[in-house]
């Protein structure tokens, strides 16, 4: 990896200072609604072929009750008419648009970490997101009259990216050929850009503005490399990219700052297709058979690509292969957010001595964890509460079982709307997993079927943002389970329906929990996931 050296210049702290008002406002921000202290660390200056403006990625650490995070803020600088002064054309301070479409990140239902097909600005917005008169993109101006603006969307920083940028030998990029450039609108974590002309060919690329950044190579730049090489052609293969090496208070960690990838022209995302089909009345079994195809075959890639050894075992948090926590449940636009609170925490996964244990340890774990999940949740939903029994008869068929599948690298948070279909077929997104966890932990082995256990329990909301009757949802999901089976021969049917109800249970009571605190009128989704899951 090829690094960019992060050192501070006089001007960022004036520009950190400049921020801290602004980014509040950024759907991106990790301490909303907090009292949080935003510094510089320091920053990379990057050089405009056209040399219209100056270009500074500065990187910021904003530390807040809720903990410590850095912040990656690529900046334009350009000289203003009047010291102190903002131009009339682009108040400072605009808040990120929401889009507010069905489907969309604004509260319907669909994931806010999609990135599909491009959404166009909304109605009422003045200027096309991204654009030099984006108010949203608007900072304001240093006390010599310098106009800054957030840069992601500006030629003058994706020029720059494009020309300084480690690109892949087989996809040249063009940094002389863009077109109009797009920001996509209702993104929660990061920013991501169309770049007609920018890809190889003169075709169309997407640069995805890695917002919140961690240490370690970000497994949405690494994954997608590693599954191209192998020849698995279901993702948007990444072109370019930029990493840097910043302090970060122990000494100096290196991590990806953005990803170019190859577009994929006039897909649809995932999640809006389904909840459309549904609120049509259209059956999605073809293509969910077709999409268990593709979830297999992602998982079989993934295990070539991505070999794991005993020791990414033993760093594993458990013989389960659980993760503590995850992502939000698919559809919320709080994707990631943290569901346990100061009381009833959520659980780790609970574990038994392996040496007081008959039978697989692995297996004792996860009817373990199972049981401390719905002991957690029931705690916080009382709806849950009459479910006891057959929880811990499930725990109970778990418990006996004599082995589990091998834990391989997976996607980590997988459901409908991490994935696109165009061209006649299905890509999967996002392999980045919650860009608040360390990446440690977000790349550690677990079970395949955890994949296909969010994706099943999304489509629990894409039929309810349609209005589907069960008999819809039931259809989709056993057509996704048939096609992921048909490409997964090895899986063992009987070990494989345990092993997944067991998971999706697992995330449905997690769900739950996220419902009751965030969106009371959504807690019937994963309720009847619940009730639909132990009859």
């Amino acid at each position: 990896m090829s690094d960019r050296q992060v050192a501070r210049e006089p001007r960022d702290d004036a520009l950190a200072a400049l921020l801290g008002p602004w980014l509040p406002h950024r759907r991106w921000f990790p301490a909303k609604g907090t009292s949080a202290r935003v510094s510089a660390v320091g920053g990379t200056t990057l050089v405009d072929p056209h040399g219209e403006a100056e270009v500074r990625v500065l990187l910021l650490r904003v530390e807040s009750g809720s903990g410590e995070s850095v912040l990656q803020v690529p900046l334009t600088l350009r000289p203003g008419a009047v010291p102190g002064a903002v131009p009339d054309v682009a108040p400072p301070g605009g808040t990120d648009p929401d889009p507010g479409v069905a489907g969309s990140a604004s509260g319907t239902g669909a994931p806010a970490s999609s990135t599909g097909a491009p959404a166009s600005a909304p109605p009422d917005s003045p200027a096309p997101r991204g654009s030099l008169a984006d108010p949203a993109a608007l900072v304001g101006t240093l006390p010599d009259g310098t106009l800054v603006r957030d840069g992601a969307g500006d030629p003058a920083f994706l020029r720059a990216w494009l020309a300084c940028a480690e690109v892949d030998p087989g996809s040249p990029v063009r940094p002389e050929d863009l077109g109009d450039p797009r920001v996509i609108s209702g993104e929660q974590s990061n920013t991501s850009v169309i770049l007609p002309g920018a890809g190889p060919d003169g075709r169309t690329a997407m640069l995805k503005v890695f917002r919140g950044l961690s240490a370690g190579e970000n497994p949405d730049v690494d994954v997608p490399r590693a599954l191209a090489r192998v020849g698995w052609e279901h993702v948007p293969r990444p072109l370019a990219w930029m990493s840097a090496r910043w302090p970060d208070g122990q000494g100096v960690v290196h991590g990806h700052l953005e990803v170019l990838s190859a577009f994929v022209p006039g897909a649809q995302d995932g999640f809006e297709l389904a909840c459309a089909m549904a609120g049509r009345g259209e059956s999605f079994d073809e293509l969910a058979r077709e999409l268990g195809e593709v979830i297999a075959q992602m998982h079989a890639a993934l295990a070539e690509a991505l070999p794991v050894t005993d020791e990414d075992i033993a760093d594993g948090p458990g013989p389960d292969g659980g993760r503590a926590g995850g992502p939000a449940p698919a559809g919320s636009e709080a994707a990631g957010a943290e569901v346990a609170g100061s009381e009833g925490a959520e659980p780790q996964g609970a574990g038994t001595d392996a040496a007081e244990q008959a039978g697989c340890p692995a297996a004792h774990a996860l009817a373990d964890a199972l049981i401390a999940r719905f002991a957690w949740a029931s705690g916080i939903v009382p709806e849950l509460r009459d479910h006891h029994g057959r929880v811990h008869a499930l725990a109970e068929r778990v418990r006996l079982l004599t082995g589990l599948p091998a834990r391989q690298r997976v996607h980590g948070d997988l459901h409908l709307g991490q994935v696109l279909r165009g061209d006649g077929t299905w890509y999967v997104l996002d392999f980045e997993g919650e860009p608040l966890r360390p990446v440690a932990e977000r790349t550690r082995p677990d079970q395949p079927l955890r994949d296909a256990a969010g994706m099943l329990r999304s489509f629990d909301y894409a039929a309810a943002v349609g209005k589907a009757p069960d008999a819809w949802t039931r259809v989709a999901r056993d057509a996704f389970w048939s096609g992921y089976t048909a490409a997964a021969p090895a899986l063992d049917p009987g070990l494989a329906s345990v092993l997944l109800r067991t998971l999706e249970l697992d995330k449905a009571l997690y769900e739950a929990v996220y419902e009751a605190r965030n969106r009371p009128d959504w807690l019937v989704i994963p309720l009847h996931g619940v009730e639909r899951l132990l009859d």
